[in-house]
């Protein structure tokens, strides 16, 4: 079903992952989607394999880190191709380590990713949003947002401070008629999981795909409706409640 047809849509943290789910879903949808990652192998591939499928994708390297790298990101997106209908900001990074043990740099690397970047994204896009009078802005949060766990402090820390940070960007966008959902996710069959905890059971997460389907539900709904948070976990969820 092709139903987000010329929408210009940009997902950080694109090439793998719920990230990858997320552009293969949205581009099968008909959007043409711009993988924005600071994987550039990772990304080209799934940009040239989708391409050949027929769906419109292109890669941009992304440094959420810079904030110059975010400007100009959403800079060339307008140029190119007009408008930036979407931002989904799905980048994300963990040091799983005790508090004593997490260096200050590692601190401050994930939470540049993982809040700092997304308050840049949603600056810079919102900026072109509002020139539109249109928009829509999908933060993927976590679980982690509600509750707390051993040994995921700054994981913790950054991701509460994004639902935080959604919630207010509501607020604001709205004004300029945009749309931000703050969507919070429970554990998925991802690298981002299994390749740091082998021990996991695969059967107890969700698949990403299943998350992609519901963000392309959100952006399909053309009403004066919006969804300001949503969570999506497998159902035998374990992290929460």
């Amino acid at each position: 079903m092709r139903n987000l047809d010329g929408k210009v849509i940009l997902v950080t943290g694109g090439a793998q992952g719920l990230g990858k789910a997320i552009t293969t879903t949205l581009a099968e949808a008909g959007a043409t989607v711009v993988i924005g990652d600071i994987q550039a192998e990772k990304a080209e591939q799934l940009s040239a394999e989708l391409s050949q499928n027929g769906q419109n994708v292109t890669f941009k390297k992304l440094d959420l880190a810079d904030e110059k790298s975010v400007e100009e990101v959403i800079n060339s997106i307008k140029s190119e191709y007009g408008s930036l209908d979407v931002l989904i900001n799905n980048a994300g990074i963990d040091f799983t380590k005790p508090i004593m043990e997490l260096s200050v740099s590692e601190w401050d690397a994930a939470m540049k990713v993982n809040l700092r970047g997304p308050f840049l994204t949603a600056k810079f896009g919102l900026a072109v949003m509002s020139e539109q009078r249109s928009g829509y802005i999908i933060n993927i949060i976590s679980t982690a947002a509600l509750r707390a766990w051993t040994e995921a402090s700054v994981y913790h820390a950054s991701k509460w401070g994004l639902r935080g940070f959604t919630q207010a960007l509501f607020t604001e966008a709205r004004k300029v008629n945009v749309k931000v959902t703050g969507l919070i996710a429970g554990g998925m069959r991802t690298p981002f999981l299994l390749d740091r905890f082998p021990d996991i059971n695969p059967e107890v997460l969700q698949d990403p795909q299943n998350v992609a389907i519901q963000i392309k539900q959100l952006l399909s709904n053309d009403t004066d409706t919006v969804v300001p948070e949503l969570m999506v976990i497998p159902f035998m969820e374990t992290s929460w409640p």
